[in-house]
């Protein structure tokens, strides 16, 4: 093959000549080109080497794709391996490596893994790692680890920098060819939000390509003047170099567009690339259709692609494949690439037709070999002829390049990423995208209308209709004038028969005809099943030219339908998205949102030092003069509480607010224990179990009117029990009457908590709130002082007087400093988590150290809240399964260490006396621990077998990390107050 670049044509930009290099070797392109087609201009095929043989590869297609032209470009922390040589638009500097291959690409020392093909089989890896056993970690795992993948990640730091950003509009418009442009022309002139989004870097689809005259004049022109007349409506926003790669819940598409993916140093202050979440009211897909490969013998040998390609080479680019070329086709479209090449210049050796009568009229003077089949290719790293076959009888024919044609496929990928399935067209014999509703339709060549002037037609009319439906007015514009066109109909060829080389499928796995036919042989003629079993379609092009080859030949192996074999599934992406424009700002520090309560002022100005909890930055302590641990702070503060008054921030808790007729019933199915009866001005503490009834979230809720509920829940799962409402309210009970939202960013809330909290809070408030007006557990408006209305609740994770105290956000720091200064009087403190977690332990209160997922509510001591007379709730029917209520499971306990001056360490395991220190004679683990400064020595809250009747037994406490066993008495998890009366003074 000798590929070069022709004289004139081409829509490139030949006065702007580009400098780039491959491999080391310096060539030149021009602005307009890609990678490949600069490549092709520089005669050079050969570009990678497969996975499994590697064998060489040269470029197939001319868009995205391409299994074989993959390259690494960039150099250092910036190198982006696995870029399709076919979408990587050249510029100056451009810096491109061959990979997969050593010590170079022309003499790889891989290539030997073709001589052991016969060993190398589909399936090999299934049987061949078996034995020895040991072999498994030590040898064969390293090795295939070794040999996974074909381009290397960058370990070092990416410099680039990404974003997110949403877009809204009426109509997206994937796809910029004759469909899309109409499409989009109709709906932006009926007055539409429209966004026209394409891949390419040069708008205009195939007709960039196109030789065909739109309205007299050149395709690539009308192409250019519908972008003007688009760029001149505000209502349309075009964006190219932006990649539609999938289908979501509401009509949301992800996009990905190349900011600065096509120069050498990209700007500080612009990311390299943006991803898009797209809402469209309604959606069109004029994404084309693909050209399908001919599975023939020796069909990998670089030199060989599609027709397609080679005519948009010629056409877009001023690229000739080679000087000599043969075209091999079933249908007219290899007919119209041969007449393209001629009219080039370039030399058609002949037109390999396997059809017995073609209609099509081939260009003056050229070949047509009909009823005949490609059997092999000639040459090594590249084209030097094909070996004909016709009724027995063999011909070799020279050329430097093959055209391969095998009809067409819809790129439907989109359309059917939502579990849709494509639905077989005998007529068109080839996948249509399903009916998914209006929200989504498929015009143009994605729906099987393959001729010019059909997509224009198609594309305006389905736009028209999108624009109707939104309640505009479509106008009526004349379509544009098309040529005579050649019929788009082929012959289905599955597979060329007689093949003397092996015949591949899937070029970049290397997977062939034979393979295909193992895997059926060895039952894995399931389309998905033969997929894993050979790799076909699980490479970087996701089988976007082997997967519906691979579904023909399942079906004609079979003697059944492409229907009845189907394909295998859609999923996003439909390209390979970079992580790091997954991920856009959410690196180092801004990898999670730093949230800050409306009381981190407050807390500041008191001396907090901060931690990191969950997503929140929360006080851990506040140090005074003279301290010199967290010990000290906290044990200061936790006396304080019990003897005195504290003011603690809980403003992070998860607010939910609760809304309607239904909201009661489905608080009360949502919750284990009874919620239906909850008076107005009451709270109750509820535990959320999940489905397998083990404990999910526990928290307060508190009925503020008959619709109207207030629900707090742990700071660890504030978003996940929002979205289990969501779910449990829009799938399990969509017929409940029922709203809510969430709150947590609404309301400062504080606790203050101590026996002289009452005396601080009463200052501040114009209410009521004596023992009898305000008892325990009791929830209302109520009025501070000033006229500010706020929310208060008798409730206490202390186990001391309480009140938390909930008042809008912006001022909430105004409210803490007025406390602290009503309760100087009284001693108050400013407490943080330290000291919150040794009271709820003193107290025997739960957090999530307890609820982790493994424990029912009677573990935790909770086992009477769980509602019999419930006719349902979420956990209700698994809760009581013999594993969850077996007479020695683990229940929660309280330990004390028999001599007081030992340590108990969270995390430790217990054992009985005298038993060997071994987790085999495990009877549980600590899950809190701590120093009580309100008894002098170390306690701890752990799950013990059958614990609860074992109070004052010893057991071991056995912490192997920190070296260290404790004589422990097992006791009751509640170490203060257990009649609580602090709670009720």
């Amino acid at each position: 093959m000798t590929a070069y670049r022709l004289a004139s044509g081409g829509v490139i930009d030949r006065s702007s000549t580009l400098s780039f290099k491959f491999d080391g070797r310096a060539m030149k392109g021009h602005a307009g080109d890609t990678l490949a087609s600069a490549l092709l201009a520089n005669d050079q095929l050969l570009v990678g080497r497969s996975f499994k043989y590697h064998r060489p590869r040269g470029i197939v297609t001319a868009g995205p794709s391409e299994p074989n032209a993959l390259v690494a470009i960039g150099k250092g922390a910036a190198t982006d391996p696995n870029t399709k040589a076919t979408v990587a638009e050249l510029y100056a500097g451009f810096d491109a490596r061959s990979q997969n291959r050593w010590p170079s690409l022309k003499y790889d020392v891989g290539a030997l893994n073709s001589l052991l093909s016969p060993f190398l089989s589909a399936g090999f890896y299934y049987k061949t790692f078996m034995w020895p056993a040991a072999f498994w970690e030590k040898v064969y795992e390293p090795l295939i680890r070794r040999a996974a993948g074909l381009g290397r990640a960058v370990l070092e730091r990416d410099p680039d920098s990404y974003e997110k950003c949403w877009a809204h509009c009426d109509l997206l418009v994937v796809g910029s060819g004759p469909t899309g442009l109409m499409a989009a022309l109709t709906a932006g002139r009926a007055g539409l939000r429209v966004i026209l989004a394409d891949e390419d870097f040069r708008l205009g689809g195939s007709l960039l390509a196109e030789t065909m005259r739109i309205d007299d004049r050149p395709a690539a022109d009308f192409a250019e003047a519908c972008l003007a007349e688009l760029r001149a409506l505000p209502n349309v926003t075009i964006m190219p170099r932006t990649t539609v790669f999938g289908w979501y819940d509401d009509n949301v598409f992800g996009a990905v567009e190349r900011v600065q993916k096509h120069v050498a140093a990209p700007q500080a202050k612009l990311p390299v690339e943006r991803l898009w979440r797209i809402a469209a009211k309604r959606a069109l897909l004029a994404t084309g259709a693909e050209e399908r490969p001919l599975v023939f013998g020796g069909n990998d040998r670089p030199g060989v692609m599609m027709a397609g390609a080679m005519r948009t080479y010629a056409n877009r680019f001023g690229v000739a494949a080679g000087k000599s070329v043969a075209i091999f086709t079933n249908g007219s479209a290899g007919y119209r690439a041969a007449s393209d090449l001629s009219a080039h210049g370039v030399e058609v050796a002949a037109i390999v037709d396997s059809r017995a009568a073609p209609v099509d009229a081939a260009p003056a003077g050229v070949r047509v070999i009909q009823s005949a089949s490609v059997i092999d290719t000639r040459g090594r790293q590249r084209v030097s002829g094909l070996v004909v076959e016709r009724s027995g009888f063999e011909e070799t024919i020279a050329c430097d390049a093959i055209g391969m044609s095998g009809g067409w496929n819809p790129v439907i990928h989109l359309a059917c990423q939502r579990g849709a399935k494509a639905v077989w067209s005998p007529e068109l014999n080839t996948f249509l995208a399903p009916d998914v509703g209006n929200g989504f339709v498929v015009a143009g060549a994605a729906a099987g209308r393959y001729s010019l002037g059909g997509c224009l037609k198609d594309g305006a009319e389905k736009a028209a209709m999108i624009a109707a439906d939104l309640g505009f007015s479509p106008a009526i514009n004349p379509l544009p004038a098309v040529g005579e066109e050649a019929d788009p109909s082929f012959t289905p060829l599955w597979y060329s028969p007689g093949a003397k080389a092996k015949a591949f499928v899937d070029f970049q796995n290397d997977v062939h005809v034979k393979d295909l036919a193992l895997a059926l042989r060895e039952g894995f003629g399931h389309v998905e099943h033969a997929k894993r079993y050979t790799t076909n379609g699980m490479a970087t092009d996701q089988g976007k030219l082997s997967g519906i080859n691979a579904t023909g030949l399942l079906a004609a192996m079979q003697g059944i339908s492409p229907a009845d074999v189907g394909t295998t599934t859609f999923r996003p992406f439909y390209t390979p998205v970079a992580l790091g424009a997954l991920a856009g700002t959410a690196r180092d520090e801004h990898a999670a949102p730093v949230r800050k309560s409306p009381l981190h002022g407050w807390a500041e100005k008191n001396g907090a030092v901060f931690v990191d909890s969950g997503l929140w930055y929360r006080p851990a302590y506040f140090a005074r003069k003279g301290e010199k641990t967290w010990r000290d702070s906290t044990d200061r503060e936790v006396l304080n509480v019990r003897q005195n008054v504290g003011l603690c921030d809980v403003s992070t808790l998860g607010k939910i607010e609760i809304f309607g007729p239904d909201a009661a019933e489905f608080l009360n199915r949502l919750y284990c224990n009874p919620f239906l009866k909850l008076p107005v001005g009451k709270a109750r503490y509820g535990l959320m179990l999940r489905e397998d009834g083990l404990v999910y979230d526990d928290g307060t809720t508190s009925r503020l009117a008959p619709g109207h509920f207030f629900m707090t829940t742990t700071t660890a799962l504030a978003g996940g029990v929002m979205s289990h409402m969501e779910y449990c309210a829009q799938v399990l009970w969509p017929e409940l009457k029922v709203r809510f939202c969430s709150s947590s960013d609404q309301w400062a809330q504080m606790a203050i908590a101590g026996p002289k909290a009452r005396l601080v809070v009463q200052a501040l408030l114009e209410d009521d709130i004596s023992n009898a007006a305000f008892p325990f557990l009791a929830a209302g408006v109520v009025t501070l002082k000033g006229g500010l209305k706020a929310r208060l609740f008798r409730i206490s994770f202390s186990g001391e007087l309480a009140y938390e105290l909930a008042v809008p956000a912006g001022f909430g720091e105004a409210v803490a400093d007025a406390i602290m200064e009503e309760g100087r009087a009284h001693g108050i403190c400013a407490y943080g988590l330290e000291a919150l977690n040794v009271l709820r332990i003193e107290k025997g209160h739960v957090t999530h150290a307890e609820f982790d997922g493994r424990v029912t509510p009677d573990d935790a001591g909770f086992g009477r809240m769980v509602s019999a007379q419930k006719p349902d709730f979420i956990g209700k029917r698994l809760s009581t399964r013999y594993g969850l209520t077996a007479a020695d499971r683990m229940q929660m306990v309280g330990l004390k260490p028999v001599e007081t001056d030992k340590l108990i360490r969270a995390g430790a395991h217990l054992l009985r006396e005298g038993a060997k220190a071994s987790t085999l004679n495990d009877q549980g683990y600590v899950s809190s621990a701590c120093f009580s400064p309100t008894l002098g020595h170390d306690i701890a809250l752990a799950f013990l077998k059958s614990g609860r009747e074992r109070y004052g037994e010893r057991i071991v406490v056995w912490d192997k990390l920190g070296g260290s066993e404790t004589v422990a008495e097992v006791c009751s998890p509640v170490f203060v107050d257990p009649g609580n009366s602090r709670l009720n003074a």
